[in-house]
């Protein structure tokens, strides 16, 4: 469908701009009045449906999203209104094309939740869940700062961790290619004069030298074998569901990185179990909903199982120690909370946690990570010096001034 950028005007005679698929000229007139705006001037674009699909609604847009409709919504402006509003004064084009659907949509008769559920690509199942709850219990505002909260620790682990990742990455490429540059053109160098001379190689020399030759002799295949076992990997993954399942029980169990792995995972279910508890969504759909969150088939299958443990009568409590996943303090906490009948603060306990255990855990195990990796990659580069400059002391020892 045709995109148009358009000019408006609102009846308070406030301008308006925006872009909006339209079938023509006709067509986006109608669907600008259905949004209480009548047209000025509009512009075709070519394209246009791709350029705004390149443009990526980041998770903070959705956090000054959640923030800007919470405040709306307490301050008693209409949601038809609030969502004009944000689609005039936001910078992202394809937020703001979203917006406009949404905008349209309400005003044909669509509540919020069904604006939302249009919009898969931009908002999942849990969040559209969370906002049709709130719609029937009256909670909206507190769902969506409950969002914004959530998002906003989402965003922060992530940039944490991206954060904390680029100096051992750095130091990664860096090391790796003072270490190919050494064995592809300064070690075969040295192998010649060595051999022209006649010396006798120390061991550690003779390694050097098999594996500096080996290198420069298949280093095609060497390059391109990780490569093409990584396609073969990403393929078969998503191909084949019992290959996928495999690989998340694999990273599951990775030494160092498969715990934290985990603990994030969990924290992401406790912390959207709890959103949606809070919200008034009952238990069952909460763990159904809650197996798409996870983003992994062995933990997804565990919660299924304890979805049917629960819709037999087993209690919660039960239910979250059969499957294996949750420190006692956890099970005690949600023992606490089912006795006392404030599960909600029990679960705001475990999602508390989670994050601190989870925040502690990246901070500490990429903080390792540096120093490990430049203390396996400088003693590699040690052996290197170690076996070329061996054989030329013998060379200098050797010589009388």
């Amino acid at each position: 469908m045709p995109s148009f950028h358009y000019k408006a005007v609102d009846k308070t005679g406030r301008q308006a701009r925006g872009a909006l698929e339209a079938i023509n000229e006709v067509d986006l007139e109608l669907r600008l009045r259905r949004m209480g705006l009548d047209l000025i001037t509009y512009k075709a674009v070519e394209h246009q449906a791709s350029a705004l699909g390149a443009v990526k609604i980041t998770r903070q847009d959705l956090v000054n999203f959640c923030f800007d409709m919470e405040q709306m919504i307490r301050a008693g402006i209409p949601l038809i209104d609030g969502l004009r509003d944000m689609r005039d004064s936001v910078d992202n084009p394809r937020f703001r094309e979203v917006l406009s659907a949404m905008s349209e949509d309400m005003d044909g008769g669509k509540v919020l939740s069904q604006c939302m559920a249009t919009q898969t690509e931009i908002f999942d199942n849990v969040f559209v869940s969370l906002i049709k709850a709130g719609e029937q219990t009256g909670q909206l505002p507190e769902v969506f700062q409950n969002l914004a909260e959530t998002l906003k620790w989402q965003d922060e682990l992530i940039s944490q961790t991206r954060r904390l990742l680029m100096y051992p990455a750095l130091t990664l490429v860096v090391v790796l290619g003072v270490l190919i540059a050494l064995l592809v053109f300064l070690v075969p160098q040295i192998a010649q004069l060595f051999k022209t001379m006649g010396l006798a190689l120390p061991l550690q020399t003779k390694v050097l030298l098999a594996v500096s030759g080996f290198v420069s002799t298949y280093w095609l295949p060497l390059f391109a074998t990780p490569v093409i076992a990584i396609v073969a990997l990403v393929i078969t993954i998503k191909r084949n569901a019992k290959a996928a399942y495999l690989w998340d029980y694999a990273k599951l169990q990775l030494p160092l990185i498969g715990p934290i792995h985990q603990k994030i995972i969990m924290s992401r279910f406790t912390n959207t179990f709890s959103l949606m508890y809070r919200s008034g969504i009952t238990v069952l759909d909460a763990i159904k909903t809650s197996e798409d969150v996870v983003g992994n088939r062995v933990i997804s299958d565990g919660l299924n199982r304890a979805g049917q443990q629960v819709s037999a009568g087993e209690g919660l409590t039960e239910t979250f120690q059969n499957l294996g996943m949750f420190p006692p303090l956890v099970i005690r906490m949600l023992r606490v909370g089912e006795n006392t009948g404030a599960l909600d603060v029990a679960l705001a306990n475990v999602t508390y946690f989670y994050n601190r255990d989870v925040k502690e855990s990246v901070d500490k195990g990429l903080k390792m990570l540096g120093p490990a990796l430049t203390l396996v990659l400088g003693g590699l580069i040690a052996f290197v010096i170690w076996a070329v400059l061996g054989p030329v002391y013998d060379i200098l020892g050797k010589i009388r001034f």
